[in-house]
């Protein structure tokens, strides 16, 4: 198999969405930098996603650094961005590998040069096996799956056994009126011993949950420490063909929470803690603002290592049209941002020709009421300065239904120039 791993040498769509100035050609990846790009001076169509490059890299580190600070790895969920450049940064600043959540991501992630994957996620259906049969073909490379009932292990333990392969699987453990995962002891002794019918094809070599499905503290906490004592008992009992065996967890709202319990069990140096939360790496100013403001209320750690996640991601467009004077149409949509959590909010105003862009205070009475596939409405208060052509920059709740709009984002320095253009693989 060839593995890709420069996506550099992909192109710029100038008709693609976002980009583009040249107008009968495509450009390299990595010759953003060199052709001087600016945002601000139009360089560009928008409506753009952009990453502010800075900001990526204060959440790089500031989530290396608190995982650091209990002695966890960390595999960020890749679903959020599918781009393996932010894959490979996420890795260079210390991941321990990159979590994803369905096959054809995993081979995405592969190409794009990572070697360690957990696919938090059941591994169903015989071409997705065979997808991830066929990366195992390459021995530095090194992947999990999650398996939840004994039909799903015997299926998995047929097909790579049939071809010669060997499979690693942590159990899921889930809740009563939750998602997947195993819901009782009974369940988990089932799937324990269907895994043991398949010694050469199927390898336990952990546990994992999801504990994003409950919201209340205490009763993660009580998940949480019921994961923990599977884990030892596993472990105690020589269950586990990994040493150190994965104890996994943690979505982007309650990785604190999961990295004080689970930190725990490291103790006897048998198991190794791995925490997922993806969305960390753009933040936003929605829902994951307000999981970190809960984190910042309960966590020392969180609050000693001072300014927390940043919001690195935005959408540029254009005021399109001010019909009345109380709104203004932005040429920007549902088939540009995520809606689902929130609608964009507005955050920079710049209209071109002029020196900077100017922040649009939340007190200002600018807010987005409504949105179409290509349109948002924009109220706007009596008298605002605001023309067509105007450029206005939106921040996002959820940045995982962002990114999949989008198959190239701008990445932007302090000055707004474009310094790399990050391509996705959804």
């Amino acid at each position: 198999m060839l593995k890709v791993t420069n996506y550099q040498t992909a192109t710029i769509d100038p008709y693609g969405k976002g980009l583009g100035m040249l107008p009968s050609a495509s450009v390299q990846l990595d010759e953003a930098a060199r052709l001087e790009w600016n945002l601000l001076n139009e360089d560009v169509s928008l409506p753009a996603a952009v990453l502010y490059a800075d900001r990526i890299e204060h959440n790089l580190k500031w989530m290396q650094a608190f995982v650091a600070e209990y002695g966890v790895k960390l595999a960020p969920h890749g679903k959020t961005t599918m781009a393996p450049q932010l894959f490979r940064r996420q890795l260079d600043t210390g991941a321990w590998g990159i979590t994803l959540a369905t096959a054809h991501q995993v081979r995405a992630a592969y190409l794009g040069g990572v070697q360690r994957v957990l696919m938090a996620n059941q591994l169903v259906g015989k071409h997705n096996m065979a997808m991830i049969a066929e990366l195992l073909t390459d021995p530095e490379f090194e992947f999990f799956c999650l398996v939840d009932s004994a039909e799903g292990v015997e299926q998995l333990g047929e097909f790579f056994g049939s071809v010669g392969k060997t499979l690693q699987v942590l159990i899921e453990l889930g809740v009563p009126g939750g998602r997947t995962g195993v819901r009782d002891a009974a369940q988990r002794q089932a799937v324990l011993d269907a895994i043991a019918r398949h010694p050469a094809a199927l390898k336990l070599a952990g546990i994992e949950l999801y504990e994003g499905v409950l919201k209340e503290e205490q009763e993660v906490r009580e998940f949480l420490r019921d994961a923990v004592a599977t884990t030892r008992e596993l472990a105690s009992a020589g269950r586990f063909a990994r040493t150190p065996a994965i104890l996994s967890g943690a979505g982007s709202a309650w990785y604190d929470v999961v990295a004080e319990e689970f930190a725990q069990a490291q103790a006897a140096g048998q198991i190794e803690v791995v925490l997922r939360p993806g969305c960390y790496l753009t933040h936003d100013v929605g829902i994951y603002k307000k999981a970190q403001t809960d984190i910042f209320a309960r966590n020392p750690i969180a609050r000693k290592m001072g300014e927390g996640l940043l919001p690195a991601l935005q959408l540029w467009a254009y005021v399109q049209s001010i019909p009345e004077p109380d709104r203004a149409i932005i040429g920007m949509g549902k088939r540009d941002s995520a809606f689902d959590a929130g609608l964009p909010e507005p955050a920079r105003h710049y209209r071109p020709g002029t020196d900077k862009p100017r922040n649009i205070g939340a007190d200002e009475g600018w807010e987005v009421f409504g949105m179409m596939d290509q349109h948002a409405y924009l109220r706007i208060p009596p008298g605002a300065d605001l023309k067509v052509g105007d450029m206005i920059a939106f921040d996002i709740s959820h940045p995982c239904l962002t990114f999949d709009k989008w198959r190239q984002v701008l990445v932007v320095d302090p000055e707004y120039r474009v310094t790399e253009v990050i391509e996705t693989f959804f």
